[in-house]
């Protein structure tokens, strides 16, 4: 009988921890850059010491992230920026490290910094990016960004760093930023292309998303019966011994 409540319990367990991955993959669908979770669970003996193995429970592994491209639309704002291809912007984050992000829809600060949507710092190949005041930026499709003041010629003021980590060197972070795993910064890659006035979107698929949340809903509902079905068992049983007694 306890196996029967053990095993719809850790089942039931597993399948919220599903349900909430896909429940922040749906609340990105329209963050622009955003990689989808991916969810895997690795099963682990639970016994004690010297004792033969009985249970199994299911734990969360990480999985990573959803690698795929993301649809690019055009938005003929000169700071929006998107990845062709494989590539990775990279940004610095509040504690000096480097992370790194798909979603180039770039600002520019007081002082002239070129930030991402969260107030970070786009980094170029120099360090933080900076742009003149009053001018006119074009990037070029190798991250190159110039700047235009007046009637003056365009002058390059530096070049996005773009990094190409695959995605097994890499985790996620909880405010949706990569990271190397090695925590060393990933390396600059001269081949990758960018495309500007243009934003990467989501790259998660809702109709898969809502499928799969809805599948789920069912499973919980079949361990709930399991722990029903376990708990009315239980009950004949108590009253068969009662009746012996």
């Amino acid at each position: 009988m306890d196996r029967m409540i053990y095993l719809a319990m850790n089942g039931a367990k597993a399948l919220m921890q599903r349900q909430d991955a896909l429940s922040n993959n749906l609340a990105n669908a329209n963050t622009d850059g955003f990689r989808a979770d991916l969810m895997a669970f690795r099963s682990v003996p639970v016994r004690a010491e010297d004792t033969a193995t009985t249970r199994v429970f299911a734990l969360e592994a990480t999985a990573g992230f959803n690698d795929q491209a993301g649809p690019i639309r055009k938005t003929d704002n000169p700071l929006d920026v998107a990845i062709r291809g494989e590539g990775w912007f990279a940004v610095q984050t509040p504690d000096g490290n480097e992370a790194y992000t798909r979603n180039g829809s770039f600002t520019l600060g007081p002082e002239g910094a070129l930030l991402t949507q969260t107030g970070l710092p786009v980094l170029g190949d120099g360090g933080p990016l900076v742009i003149p005041p009053n001018s006119d930026v074009v990037i070029g499709s190798d991250g190159t960004i110039s700047a235009k003041t007046g009637n003056q010629p365009p002058q390059q003021v530096g070049r996005l760093k773009l990094v190409n980590a695959q995605p097994g060197e890499m985790t996620k972070g909880a405010d949706g930023l990569m990271r190397m795993k090695n925590g060393d910064p990933a390396q600059d890659d001269p081949n990758v292309r960018v495309v500007d006035g243009a934003i990467e979107g989501s790259n998660v698929n809702v109709v898969e998303s809502m499928v799969g949340m809805i599948a789920l809903a069912r499973q919980f509902e079949m361990q709930m019966k399991l722990l029903q079905t376990a708990e009315s068992n239980e009950q004949r049983a108590a009253q068969l011994l009662s009746m012996n007694a």
